[in-house]
């Protein structure tokens, strides 16, 4: 038997058959098995609910592996976050090349994936640019690369899962959409079954072999069934009727494209296959269409993924008539009519056709009482792009400029963990030709010569958000408008792979209602219950802003952080409120933190105080109503200091 090896942890993999309470899960992983043309599974889930454990076992049950060598049982390969893309796809293979002067090349580990697993945990901690790449191969079947003069394509037909805890960020929609299944898992709340879990964890760690052979049955079962689907699936009928099912479930929920069609198409066939069918019946399309379908209707970051029951009860029943219809001709194409031109100087898409400071819609009211904002409303236009001035060195992103392991090739280095920069080094040895006895023939290197590429790229920021949630804010309801744009700057931060944090002021004390967190829907969540009222203890927020930079500082020295203080400006709380926030805003201003402040003063008669704060914090000022304006380079006026914020 093949067992999956150990982690670092001790999470040996179990037997598939002695996990417990992972129904769905399982299906998923086998129905993939079955026809890895699906597209891979996704399994989302807190920590501790055995989503590596599943994964671990599938290898197992796959069937042995033919090639040059001979049998061998199919790999469990793991693709760890940090990897570098030639790791994945491959690259040339520099050793050969200076020791035999002959091109060559490298496989990575999509190849070595090749008919067995391959598994990549939290990926969506993993570069977006590393998932295409591993989504693309698992589509195609292979791997192709073009780089470094190398032209190579090999076979790399593989079962994908990527496991994923949404708490620590999720993936984009566009990437969701890659992903053939998702399967949401949760510990059961159930006393008996986390007594089986525990029990059957002890078991194994007391006697690994013995546990090991008391399922070996019962796995063996599994994998020739796995066997005789696949064997099967090129005989299972799809006909006209169950495709216009799918093709109508598709529809009744809204998904872009055709991925899906195909997805629930292949899965189906799957299962009738697994259960030993000869033609796709309704039960293996709704089956399907529970796997495939939820996370393809989350468009935005912040919507809620899955189907209820209800709903799916609702289009399989429209499907089924659907499905019962003849197939009707195509009706006749109209012709087209352009629609009435809209008057001078006014667009619908035009951000600037309206006054310059609309009125925001209607807040949770309640003067400057005690009260709870009503759920953010998002703004429709895309924020500017705020970035940190300078080269950064953290995670991977796409806000501010820095150095990459997968960006751009800007010059050569004499640093080679981030490639081989080919004519930095030929010309680095050029030079050295003639005292190295070169005549004629292939260059003579050595290991100075070798240049490696210097990429820059993008990188993820933290982003610090102080929201003044005080009475002065609510009395002439703007906390909605105030709300819905920070849901803005949410989405913009979910979208360049931000982290962040958010702080609320009011009352007596500023509240650190979210700590820095990768999971920006976690923050909309908490935004929307956000209390109100009370005075405007401005510094108290600042100083606690200044507290969670540094402690992140400390955590994650190389994410730069990014201040964005919502407020206006009026300091109340506390003894000399306004002299004590100017001095909370210079230490920020000190320790060279990016700043931007959002003035969100309305009004006729203005006071300037959030310019005056912006100044103090020598960052960026816009108003509200310039949020998501198009003039930028209007819009953002930073100052000279070391912490100005700057609009890409």
């Amino acid at each position: 038997m093949n067992r999956a090896r150990p982690t670092s942890d001790g999470d040996a993999g179990f037997p598939f058959s002695a996990v417990v309470g992972q129904e769905r899960l399982q299906l998923a992983l086998i129905l993939c098995a079955v026809h890895p043309g699906i597209g891979g599974v996704l399994v989302r889930g807190e920590k501790g609910t055995a989503k590596s454990t599943v994964v671990r076992a599938l290898a197992q049950l796959l069937p042995p592996v033919v090639d040059e060598t001979g049998a061998r049982p199919a790999r469990l390969v793991e693709l760890p976050v940090g990897a570098t893309e030639d790791r994945v796809v491959g690259s040339l293979d520099l050793e050969r090349v200076l020791r035999d002067g002959e091109q060559a090349f490298r496989p990575g580990l999509l190849a070595a994936a090749h008919h067995g697993v391959l598994y990549v945990d939290e990926v969506n901690l993993l570069h977006d640019h590393l998932v295409d790449v591993l989504l693309d191969a698992a589509a195609m079947g292979r791997v192709h690369v073009e780089r470094d003069g190398v032209s190579h394509s090999q076979p790399a037909r593989f079962v994908l899962v990527g496991t994923m805890n949404p708490e620590e960020g999720e993936l984009r929609p566009q990437l969701l959409d890659r992903f053939g299944l998702t399967v949401d898992v949760a510990a059961s709340r159930e006393v008996d079954v986390r007594m089986a879990v525990v029990r059957r964890r002890l078991d194994y760690e007391a006697d690994p072999a013995g546990f090991v052979a008391r399922y070996a049955e019962a796995d063996r079962a599994v994998a020739g069934q796995i066997r005789s689907a696949r064997e099967r699936i090129g005989r299972v009928v799809l006909d006209d009727v169950e495709l216009r099912r799918i093709a109508a479930l598709c529809a009744a929920f809204d998904v872009d494209g055709m991925r899906a069609d195909l997805v629930v198409a292949r899965t189906a066939t799957a299962h009738a296959a697994w259960r030993g069918g000869d033609a796709v019946t309704e039960d293996d399309v709704r089956v399907a269409a529970e796997l495939a379908l939820p996370h393809r209707r989350r468009r935005d970051p912040f919507d809620e993924p899955g189907i209820s029951e209800q709903q799916l009860d609702d289009a399989m029943r429209d499907a089924a008539t659907e499905a019962q219809r003849e197939e009707q001709p195509p009706a006749p194409t109209e012709e087209f009519t352009p629609p009435e031109a809209e008057p001078d100087g006014v667009s619908g898409d035009d951000p600037d056709g309206g006054p310059e400071d609309p009125s925001p819609p209607d807040g949770p009211g309640g003067g400057a009482g005690e009260g709870r904002s009503g759920a953010p409303v998002s703004a429709a236009a895309r924020p500017p792009r705020w970035e940190v001035p300078g080269i950064g060195e953290g995670a991977p992103g796409r806000r501010s400029r820095a150095e990459s392991r997968h960006g751009r090739v800007v010059r050569s280095s004499t640093d080679t963990s981030s490639g081989l920069h080919l004519l930095g080094t030929v010309f680095a040895a050029v030079p050295h030709q003639r005292s190295r006895g070169r005549d004629e023939g292939p260059l003579r290197l050595a290991a100075d010569d070798l240049r490696g590429a210097y990429r820059e790229g993008r990188e993820g920021n933290l982003i610090v958000f102080v929201v003044d949630a005080s009475g002065s804010m609510a009395a002439k309801d703007r906390l909605s408008a105030v709300t819905g744009a920070v849901v803005t700057l949410l989405r913009d931060a979910y979208q360049r792979r931000d982290k962040v944090a958010v702080i609320t002021v009011r009352g007596a004390d500023a509240e650190l209602v979210l700590p820095p967190t990768s999971s920006v829907d976690i923050a909309v969540r908490r935004l929307s219950g956000m209390r109100t009222g009370g005075k405007t203890p401005l510094a108290a927020g600042l100083l606690k802003a200044r507290e969670v930079v540094r402690r992140e500082r400390v955590r994650d020295p190389r994410r730069r952080p990014m201040l964005v203080v919502l407020t206006d400006g009026r300091a109340t709380g506390g003894a000399d409120p306004v002299p004590r926030a100017r001095a909370a805003a210079s230490l920020l201003a000190q320790d060279a933190v990016t700043s931007i402040v959002v003035d969100c003063e309305r009004g006729m008669i203005r006071l300037g105080l959030a310019a005056d704060l912006a100044r103090d914090l020598r960052g960026g000022y816009l108003r509200l109503a310039e949020l998501t304006g198009d003039s930028v380079a209007d819009i953002v006026r930073a100052s000279s200091g070391s912490g100005a914020v700057r609009a890409a």
